[in-house]
Formats: structure tokens, sequence, C-alpha cells
């Protein structure tokens, strides 16, 4: 991946679902391979079921936390109900990982706070960005369960551009 390219990514979701700490991930992982990279979150009533946005922009210098409308290189969205509407932020040829969530959800099953790191491997195998550096980044963020959170992601990284 060149680092002149900025890449931007939406992660959508509500409260509750990991929406920040999948962001934060990622944010890890770019930054441990060398990119400079910017972060935001808008919490709508998260507490409560509510929406929360996050964005990350990365490259070799990214001024901005906040991508333009129609610009994200990738969208994640765990909300099946608000995902026709961030379509809108997908650039032409941008990469919607929304089909995946339904296989996350049946690779998880019942272990529903799992779905995040499959599609943070499904997400990894679109951007590039060495494996250790998503390695090490999980280690910063997860204090528990590490071990079964880099497994499913392993399993997303495999299921990676297969739909």
């Amino acid at each position: 991946m060149a680092k002149a390219k900025i890449t931007n990514i939406v992660f959508y979701g509500i409260g509750g679902q990991g929406i920040v700490t999948m962001a934060e991930v990622c944010g890890w992982a770019a930054m441990l391979a060398g990119f400079h990279v910017k972060k935001t979150e808008v919490h709508g009533m998260a507490q409560r079921g509510g929406s929360v946005e996050s964005y990350i922009r990365f490259g070799k210098k990214v001024f901005s936390p906040l991508p333009q409308t129609a610009t994200a290189d990738y969208l994640i969205c765990l909300h099946p109900e608000e995902h026709p509407r961030l379509l809108g932020e997908l650039k032409k040829g941008g990469v919607d990982l929304f089909p995946y969530l339904e296989v996350a959800q049946k690779v998880v099953g019942d272990k529903k706070v799992f779905v995040n790191s499959f599609l943070l491997g499904v997400l990894s195998s679109y951007l590039g960005l060495e494996q250790s550096y998503w390695m090490q980044a999980m280690e910063k963020i997860f204090k528990r369960s590490l071990d079964e959170n880099k497994a499913f992601f392993q399993q997303g990284y495999q299921a990676g551009g297969s739909l």
C-alpha cells in the first residue's frame, strides 16, 4: 500500500457494538505500519443503543479526521437498517463490507462479541497492512479474550475477498 494515498474508512453501528474499539484497532495497525492516522467518532445516544460512527483516515500526511462525503474507501456497517443510508459515504469503487456481516454472525455463533474481530480481519485482507501490525494493535486494545479475538480475526482475514 502506497503511503502517499489517503485511505478513508467509515465504521457504523449502535452503542454497545464495539464500533469505537474497531476503529481504535484499525488506527493502531495503520500507525504501527508507519502511516499518519486521524480518527474521530460521533456518539449519539450510544449508551442507549443510539448511533455510533467512527472514521479512520491514514496516509503519508492527513490533516482532517473527517472524510468528505462519498470519499470512503471502505464501509463497515453493523446496523442493517442504516446500511442503505450509509452507502452514500462510499466513493465510486469503494468497498462495502456489509455483506460479510452475515458471514461473521454465522462464524461466531452465540459469541457475538467477536463479530468485530472477524470483520476487522476481512478489512485487513483488503488494506494490505502486515498481519503483525494488526496483532500488535489487538494486544494493545484487547485486555480480555485476546486469543479468541485473534482467532476470529484470522478467520475474517481468510474470508476476505470471497464475496
